[in-house]
């Protein structure tokens, strides 16, 4: 007779679930030392559980934790479709690709948490056993779990890396009272490989499995205030997270898994019209845009990256519509939007000269003022050159 273990692990395929593991709920003390120095060093995004002793000890936010399930999801990483050449166009990151997966993983936990409650022996054991999922807006470290469930190994850029799917992976945990025999950790597997160390633009990457999350291109993306210059031409149009240290891995080279339809990609969701963007409403945005990851911060920080994206490319053709957004209510929009006018005008900067003049009067904001003021400087400085 199958044990309960090897019954959860059958069902977990039934469920969908395309990697499943089983650690123990012992504290993950070997992370502490280097949770306090990340923070220390202002190493983190901010983005993180506050409390490390939580991330790090399952018995401060579980009751007798015994074990730990461990579960992973993979996700494309291809579109199939041809992506138009209808207008100038962002991309979002392949982790906001679908249905927001915090959604698909909770989805998956409830439905293995009820098969679990099931399988109780008697109505004693379904009334004691409990149960905790999370995905990563828990308390706990999920590569770390992860790792420590079998599931693969933490890799050089910080992510979980596996055999079958590489690191195009979704990880969520169940923490519960259940005692199982424990599946055997994930070793390292990056050898002397460095690619992601070399490939990473800003170097955010430590070389060791830690990061300045400070300095990842996919935090800057996803933050609410102007944007430091230093890194405005590196998004170039991505909109939202970065996968630049993902595709350059071996581990994932030729990895494109399409087992979950809530992860299809959609054109318009994933390569986004930009100018569109720049004027969509708060109803619009929501009906379009709210089912994606990639908008848990709101529509502000993507339409700072639409003005962003289309002064990289070069995108003179929706000038008017960047102009319109020096009006806006939001001094990081007009900030943004002043920085992209003088970058699509540098070759004519008398076509914008006298307008952020106008502004330069009547603005207020002191980062919209400075903004205004170096790009004036610039354009000044190319018309006479000109």
């Amino acid at each position: 007779m199958p044990s309960l273990k090897e019954k959860i692990i059958a069902e977990s395929k039934n469920l969908g679930i395309d990697k499943i593991g089983f650690t123990t709920a012992e504290p993950f003390d070997e992370l502490k030392e280097s949770l306090i120095a990340q923070k220390a060093a202002g190493h983190t995004s901010g983005f993180e559980h506050k409390n490390i002793d939580e991330r790090l000890y399952p018995e401060l936010t579980f009751e007798n934790p015994q074990s730990i399930i461990a579960i992973a999801l993979a996700y494309p990483t291809k579109i199939h479709e041809k992506v138009p050449r209808d207008e100038k166009r962002g991309q979002m990151a392949r982790a906001s690709w679908g249905i927001d997966y915090h959604d698909i993983l909770k989805n998956r936990l409830t439905k293995l948490i009820a098969f679990i409650q099931k399988e109780a022996a008697n109505t004693q054991d379904a009334e004691n056993w409990r149960f905790l999922p999370q995905v990563d807006t828990g308390e706990l470290v999920d590569v770390a779990v992860a790792q420590r469930a079998g599931l693969g190994f933490i890799g050089r850029n910080g992510l979980l890396i596996t055999e079958e799917y590489g690191s195009f992976v979704y990880l969520g945990e169940i923490i519960t009272n259940i005692q199982f025999e424990p599946d055997e950790p994930g070793t390292f597997g990056c050898g002397e490989c460095r690619r992601c160390i070399t490939h990473c633009p800003t170097g955010a990457l430590l070389g060791d499995g830690k990061m300045n999350a400070q300095k990842c291109l996919s935090y800057q993306t996803q933050t609410k205030t102007m944007m430091p210059k230093k890194y405005r031409k590196q998004i170039h149009n991505v909109i939202y997270g970065c996968d630049i240290c993902q595709l350059v891995c071996p581990y994932n080279q030729g990895k494109d898994f399409h087992f979950h339809k809530e992860m299809e990609p959609s054109i318009d969701e994933m390569r986004p019209k930009l100018a569109p963007l720049l004027s969509v409403s708060n109803r619009e945005f929501k009906e379009q845009f709210g089912h994606l990851a990639g908008t848990w911060r709101g529509k502000k920080p993507l339409q700072r990256n639409a003005l962003i994206a289309l002064a990289n490319l070069g995108g003179r053709q929706s000038l008017v519509k960047i102009c319109q957004c020096l009006e806006d209510v939001r001094p990081v929009i007009r900030g943004t939007a002043v920085w992209a006018i003088g970058e699509l005008t540098k070759r004519q900067p008398e076509q914008a000269i006298d307008l952020l003049y106008e502004l330069e009067e009547k603005e207020t904001d002191g980062e919209v003022l400075n903004e205004l003021e170096e790009t004036l400087i610039m354009l000044e400085e190319r018309k006479k050159k000109a």
